[in-house]
């Protein structure tokens, strides 16, 4: 029986996928992290600001559309373990300190009445649910 492969021609996604396979079985981590390393340089010398802010404003959006509270909620405890971990009480001080600074600059008077009148609703329905 003849063999019938030698006449077919090949996909570019199945090209790609064998490419891909030959590549992983003769590198290893160090790289792939060189090439990832050259192409975040090349990408931030070729585009601006605006790029960065749109394709992460797309990344965004598609994670949003794929994933529920429960994903966002889990993701933030690990995070914020992780932050934990590696950072002492000093670390936290100086970034609440920026955000204060950079809140008090974006916001006015009405905005801190509003805030602290919605906290106080907040702890007066929690002391009734004790």
């Amino acid at each position: 029986m003849a063999n019938n492969n030698k006449d077919r021609k090949m996909s570019v996604e199945e090209a790609g996928r064998k490419g891909g396979e030959a590549t992983a079985r003769n590198h290893d981590r160090d790289f792939y992290e060189e090439i990832g390393r050259k192409g975040g340089e090349a990408t931030a010398e070729n585009h601006d600001r605006d790029f960065y802010e749109e394709i992460g404003r797309k990344g965004g959006e598609a994670t949003a559309e794929n994933h529920d509270r429960e994903f966002y909620e889990e993701i933030g405890r690990k995070g914020g373990e992780a932050t934990a971990e590696n950072h002492d009480r000093e670390f936290y001080e100086e970034i609440g300190r920026k955000g204060g600074e950079a809140t008090s600059e974006n916001h006015d008077r009405d905005f801190y009445e509003e805030i602290g009148e919605k906290g106080g609703n907040a702890r007066a329905r929690q002391r009734d649910d004790e």
